[in-house]
């Protein structure tokens, strides 16, 4: 199904006054544009959400709309994406198509919108506010931490919980297993802070799955000695990743730093 929850929202609050034709791919072979679980609702003016795009879509919305027209159609369709349909993947995908509305909305809440996958952000200077931008429409339910008061903007995404933690650090305590973790804090020593709560936390639980910092090799240096005084094994210190971001991405602005980083975050997926 699509990452982006934005598209569910608006599909969900038209299909509250319209019918519609709810097109899954309900499986799949070889190379395909999406996987299976993948919706979209097709209305008698326009659709929200893909399939993949293309032909496949095209005739997909086509099938759709004679669906929703009362037409007697089938609701199961295998598209092989050959020469026949001008895409080359190779690959089959096997649509179904079910008539929805208003009655419909309450199980489509549940099985559009995907899971998130919990995500604890440290600091909210520039870059922390290029990733929330970045964050949003992917399968992150992000929380975002700071210790400074009215730091967060007004204009915070939809989904992104904010939270004033002072110390910074005591908010670790209670991060949902499983969570990835984000420190870019205003100052090097509240980052020290987080860096070491999360390695507490990995020593008693073991549940941080990724643990970044922001900064250069020059700071990860200086921070590797200071955790090496504090009592941290070389094994340990090795989960913390600094920098952060996938490799191959000079720039330094904050929105090219926020892409690089939640394509990695991405990856831990």
């Amino acid at each position: 199904m699509g990452l982006s929850v934005n598209w569910i929202k608006v599909a969900l609050q038209r299909l509250a006054n319209e019918s519609a034709v709810r097109v899954m791919v309900s499986a799949t072979q070889g190379s395909v544009p999406r996987g299976s679980g993948t919706s979209m609702l097709v209305f008698a003016q326009g659709e929200e959400g893909t399939i993949g795009g293309g032909h496949l879509e095209f005739q997909a919305l086509a099938h759709a709309r004679l669906l929703l027209a009362g037409q007697a159609v089938p609701r199961h369709l295998r598209q092989v994406l050959g020469p026949s349909l001008g895409q080359c993947c190779g690959g089959v995908v096997e649509l179904v198509f079910e008539r929805v509305d208003a009655t419909d909305v309450p199980r489509l809440s549940t099985q559009l919108i995907p899971l998130r996958t919990p995500l604890a952000l440290f600091g909210g200077g520039h870059v922390g506010r290029a990733l929330v931008r970045t964050l949003a429409p992917l399968p992150f339910a992000v929380r975002w931490v700071d210790s400074r008061d009215e730091i967060f903007p007004s204009d915070v995404p939809e989904g992104v919980e904010c939270e004033h933690s002072n110390p910074v650090h005591a908010a670790v305590a209670d991060l949902a297993a499983g969570s990835r973790v984000l420190i870019m804090s205003f100052s090097h020593a509240e980052d020290l802070d987080v860096v070491v709560a999360c390695l507490k936390r990995l020593r008693e639980r073991d549940d941080l799955p990724f643990v970044g910092l922001i900064g250069s090799q020059t700071k990860w240096a200086t921070f590797r000695h200071r955790l090496e005084d504090r009592g941290f094994s070389a094994q340990e210190i090795e989960r913390i990743t600094c920098p952060i971001g996938v490799p191959g991405i000079a720039g330094k602005e904050p929105e090219v730093i926020a892409v690089a980083v939640a394509a990695q975050l991405l990856q831990t997926l």
